[in-house]
């Protein structure tokens, strides 16, 4: 109970260090220039960066060269968000950077699109219209309409100017901690920062995305995202104990999580790695490889064989992180994690 007081501990007031320029920004606003690109197999992330680095360039471009890189498997089912990061800074020859950021809102996404900063979110996906449950996905935000209150899209799934309503996409979008990549020129990366204002350093950013969560699970504690996205604000500020007890509350309130959550988020096997238990890692790694795709998940085996190492099975942490550098060799926490067991 002690970590669960902490989390619910007074819930910060936090300025609005936007409002001026959020002021200042028109009803409606659309980017222009932007490509639409329809994703290949397990293309969602790929197809969506490459939308987002079409902005720049007026050349024809396609999710080839990107998926070459972020998942050199075909069949990989996840690209996070860093890697999507690590591509744009280091392995595109466009002059286009990126940052990855948490606990946007709507009037955030708003303020960067009127100025002409194209943003990439990782949002909860689950239409109607289809069986498959639901899943990931990333989407391109280039525009939105307050009197309609939608927001545009270009939605490598669904099409491109694809809108959701302002509620609906702040709701999906809470499944991935509201999670924001805007992408930029250098030469503009002082007016990207002015207008995320304390949220440019990481750090602060971490601690108000707690805020909004604690508030969340607060308001709502049956809801097991909002536990979840507790968890891993709490894993980014290395706050483990306080991390488990949210990641136990997301598996265990409601109706729990959606099967497919440890394909993209990997959180609780951080906090669980961090509180040395590491059984409990293996139990979720077992449950990820027999739901028909998590095998196909690098992260899968990655901490299986963090795990393993914990557990002292070193030749089986190996093993396994050699497949993880076999499926990916992009993949650099694996080489690094096999390199330091080898040496020890």
């Amino acid at each position: 109970m002690r970590h669960l007081f902490a989390i619910f501990g007074a819930v910060t007031l936090l300025a609005a260090s936007m409002a001026s320029a959020q002021a200042s920004i028109p009803a409606t606003y659309h980017l222009n220039g932007l490509q639409h690109i329809y994703q290949g197999w397990n293309n969602c992330g790929p197809a969506t960066l490459t939308m987002g680095l079409s902005y720049f360039t007026e050349e024809t471009l396609n999710q080839n060269p990107a998926a070459t890189w972020l998942k050199p498997n075909p069949e990989d089912k996840n690209v996070s968000p860093w890697q999507m990061i690590e591509y744009v800074n280091n392995h595109q020859d466009m002059n286009v950077r990126a940052i990855l950021r948490q606990g946007g809102t709507i009037d955030l996404l708003k303020t960067l699109i009127a100025n002409n900063f194209p943003v990439l979110v990782e949002a909860g996906f689950d239409p109607p219209n289809d069986d498959q449950g639901w899943m990931g996905h990333y989407l391109l935000v280039s525009g939105y309409d307050d009197g309609a209150r939608l927001i545009t899209t270009q939605d490598s799934f669904e099409g491109p100017n694809y809108t959701y309503d302002y509620d609906y996409f702040d709701d999906y979008w809470r499944h991935f901690n509201r999670l924001y990549m805007p992408l930029y020129t250098p030469d503009r990366e002082a007016e990207l920062m002015a207008i995320l204002g304390e949220d440019a350093d990481e750090i602060s950013n971490w601690n108000n995305a707690l805020a909004t969560a604690r508030a969340e699970a607060t308001a709502n504690p049956n809801d097991s995202f909002n536990w979840f996205n507790l968890g891993t604000n709490f894993v980014a500020l290395e706050d483990y104990a306080s991390a488990e007890v949210a990641f136990d509350q997301a598996r265990s309130v409601g109706s729990g999580l959606p099967f497919r959550m440890l394909w993209y988020q990997f959180g609780p096997y951080e906090a669980y790695l961090n509180t040395g238990r590491y059984s409990d890692i293996i139990t979720l790694v077992t449950a990820a490889l027999n739901d028909g795709g998590g095998q196909y998940v690098e992260e899968t085996y990655y901490y299986a064989a963090l795990a393993r190492d914990g557990l002292g099975e070193r030749d089986r942490a190996i093993l396994n992180l050699d497949g993880v550098i076999a499926f990916n060799p992009n993949f650099t926490p694996a080489l690094e994690a096999r390199e330091a067991i080898r040496s020890r």
